[in-house]
């Protein structure tokens, strides 16, 4: 597969049929968007609802995974047709969830170690109860024809998903109902929104297609619509240690900081091997340290321990796309995107499993 292709596999996954078709060979297309033909395994269905489950794989390990969140010290993730994996040993092992559904799911979101949600295509929304062993679905929406994109949840009542056209969803009831919001938003054309993340001391950010940024100082109720630094795509936003402070990063190696919540950006400057590093931008993560990990295309993994003011830069040999990353307890990380999960070293590069 060339590398024109491969750079945005995660990205086509995360913004929905549209923009994916744009970005993707036919195969490319299929994979991303969970479309592939279910060949081997018969259905796992639901004889009185007719719900069909995602299949039970041992490949699933290894197929596209899109996000993954900690559940207390569980490692949960997420990503094509509707696998859902966990993890009790720090990613050594890894058991499959029961789903109740084959959609692509693109980002998970726990607010402890029992409560935790994810959304995906068909405007899907699940839920669980039991730290990602099993789920129930909570809302979907057919006719929108798209995918909700990020899901971020205050506390276990609160929650807001995003996702492709402007999608805006809200909860005050831990998810029993969920209201359309988008109008709270300035977003007449519909544009995606890719990422949403709660700033220190702020309240909560989104980002998304065509440089779009959103901002909230009460967690949603009103939104205030920000002049861009960046005319192209970002694909996600994440707050960092200090206070009003946060991260947008897309496209090309596209990396903005602000520390006045967003009055004012400066780029990041990140450098590969072979000059500016260009490589698509797709997840991030903040360590208990305070430190920072982003990861993209390309096998990049890039590392802060100023707050966000500088990176270094490893690409992975292996070159897979990545599209997001957590910390394990003794301080490596595990990495998702193209074939699955991936054991890292503390700064990105692979690391051999005991």
């Amino acid at each position: 597969m060339s590398e024109p292709v491969m750079a945005h596999a995660i990205q086509g996954a995360r913004r929905g049929r549209a923009a994916a078709t744009a970005l993707a060979t036919g195969a490319l297309l299929a994979l991303a968007m969970g479309l592939l033909a279910d060949s081997v395994d018969a259905a796992q269905g639901d004889d009185t609802t007719k719900t069909l489950y995602s299949q039970t794989s041992a490949k699933a390990e290894r197929s596209l995974l899109i996000d993954i969140a900690k559940a207390g010290t569980r490692l949960v993730a997420v990503g094509d047709r509707g696998h859902i994996l966990f993890s009790d040993d720090q990613g050594n092992s890894w058991s499959q969830a029961r789903v109740p559904t084959r959609q692509l799911l693109t980002a998970v979101y726990f607010v402890d170690a029992k409560h935790g949600w994810a959304v995906g295509h068909d405007a899907q929304i699940l839920a669980s109860d039991d730290g990602g062993a099993t789920w129930s679905k909570q809302f979907e929406d057919l006719q929108r024809e798209a995918p909700l994109l990020d899901v971020w949840f205050q506390n276990a009542e609160h929650g807001i998903a995003v996702g492709a056209y402007g999608a805006t969803l809200e909860t005050t009831d831990g998810g029993k109902h969920w209201q359309d919001i988008s109008e709270r938003l300035d977003n007449p054309d519909q544009l995606h929104l890719n990422g949403i993340a709660a700033v220190k001391d702020a309240g909560l950010f989104v980002v998304g297609e065509q440089g779009s940024l959103f901002r909230s100082s009460d967690f949603g109720q009103t939104w205030e619509k920000l002049q861009s630094p960046y005319e192209g795509t970002f694909f996600g936003v994440i707050g960092t240690a200090q206070a009003n402070t946060l991260l947008a990063y897309g496209l090309r190696g596209n990396l903005y900081r602000s520390s006045d919540f967003g009055n004012s950006w400066q780029q990041v400057p990140l450098q590969g091997v072979r000059g500016p590093l260009e490589f698509g931008l797709a997840g991030a993560t903040l360590l208990d340290d305070g430190s920072l990990v982003l990861v993209g295309n390309g096998g990049t993994v890039l590392r802060s321990g100023d707050d966000g003011v500088s990176f270094s830069v490893v690409n992975r040999a292996d070159r897979l796309a990545l599209s997001a990353v957590t910390a394990v307890a003794d301080g490596n990380l595990i990495v998702v995107g193209q074939g699955g999960e991936h054991a890292a070293t503390a700064t990105g590069a692979e690391r051999v499993q005991p």
